[in-house]
């Protein structure tokens, strides 16, 4: 472990250094709404404590909750739901994988799971969690089914805001809503276990009852959310695809590979290119960061590394920012999403996602890694 690492990972004491210059003000609260300053900017936080079960079962007392598809957020969030109490059917195509993957996490045919035509049409709210593609490919089946008196709820912005391209265009007589849990519907599932709860946007497509906001809030924190702040479903989609294509999984992966090449072709092993690369940042200091800040890194880090830091990151900024601002101007244009629905909605897309998936896996970083993670403690 390198001398950063080990100043990092030892740091016990409190960040007061840090919590000292932070700009979040005094919370004020008005029937438990929190107003806080992020930065200069003041914005409304509504937390899970606002809505408690017993006012999520008043609230949607007389609603049937039917959220159609069960990949990663139709598990998540359908289960959360299930668990809170709520009326929540399951609506997928009838012995597929999603049929079968729902009867063994304890949907019962028939009771609480339904094809999607006869969920859609039991729901009150109706969940449209199917994948992008899909929601494109099912839409003019679908529509007819939202009749007026039902919500129509999306968690992604991707196919209204995409409309020339994906065709889903909302019907105005209905409210149509979004919460967006910032993780996967696993993250959204197990940190609804362990009592905690994710960080969820919501947005307002269409408002016909003057409820939309409020209904929108309530099924954000239903879905298992600790914290839900506002958005609009444009800001969700171009932040969204954003986000994913850079900083959390493709300019990292890039970047990781990147410096691990270098290291290699310099004359470093396997591991410890790995460790330099990958388990430093992974398991020493991106938790720091995470939980205190980078503000905080530079203070824990050593004199050393501290001095290379503030050398180095306006270089990778400077170089790094024409390709962000062309990744931005991509989603924004709608030129990433006609490739996802391209892609996506061929035939054979899984059996060329999975070609390309093997080719991550069969790289020697990611070979290397998996011997690297028995070595962990906890795993010995």
């Amino acid at each position: 472990m390198s001398y950063i690492a080990r100043i990092a990972k030892s740091a016990a004491r409190p960040a007061l250094a840090t919590a000292a210059r932070r700009s979040v003000a005094p919370l004020t609260a008005t029937r438990g709404i929190k107003k806080i300053n992020f930065g200069g900017v003041e914005e409304v936080v509504h937390e899970r404590a606002d809505w408690p079960q017993e006012r999520l079962l008043e609230y949607f007392k007389n609603d049937t909750l039917a959220l159609i598809g069960y990949g990663s957020q139709g598990y998540g969030q359908g289960l959360n739901l299930r668990d809170n109490g709520l009326n929540v059917i399951i609506g997928v195509r009838k012995n597929g994988a999603s049929w079968k993957a729902a009867i063994e996490d304890g949907w019962v045919p028939g009771q609480n799971l339904f094809d999607v035509s006869e969920a859609v049409q039991k729901g009150t709210i109706v969940m449209n969690l199917l994948s992008d593609a899909a929601q494109s490919e099912t839409w003019n089946a679908l529509k007819p089914l939202l009749t007026k008196e039902k919500t129509l709820y999306f968690s992604h912005g991707f196919s209204p805001v995409f409309k020339e391209l994906t065709h889903v265009e909302p019907p105005t007589d209905i409210d149509v809503i979004l919460a967006a849990p910032k993780g996967s519907g696993r993250t959204v599932r197990s940190l609804f276990k362990e009592g905690r709860g994710i960080n969820s946007s919501y947005a307002v497509w269409n408002d016909v009852t003057g409820k939309a906001e409020e209904k929108a809030i309530a099924l954000a924190v239903a879905i298992g959310s600790g914290y839900v702040y506002q958005t609009t479903f444009e800001r969700e989609v171009n932040s969204d695809l954003y986000g994913e294509r850079g900083c959390l999984m493709g300019g990292i992966h890039g970047m990781f590979l990147a410096q691990y090449e270098v290291l290699r072709e310099n004359g470093h092993t396997p591991s410890e290119a790995f460790n330099e690369t990958v388990e430093e940042a992974t398991q020493s200091l991106y938790p720091l960061v995470g939980k205190y800040g980078m503000d905080y890194m530079y203070d824990a880090c050593s004199t050393t590394a501290r001095r290379g830091a503030l050398d180095w990151y306006p270089i990778f900024k400077d170089a790094l920012k024409p390709v962000f601002n062309d990744l931005y101007n991509s989603v924004k244009t709608g030129a990433e999403t006609q490739r996802s629905l391209d892609f996506n909605s061929q035939p054979d897309y899984r059996e060329k996602l999975e070609a390309e998936l093997q080719t991550i896996r069969n790289m020697e970083i990611w070979q290397v890694g998996k011997e690297v993670r028995k070595l962990r403690p906890e795993n010995n």
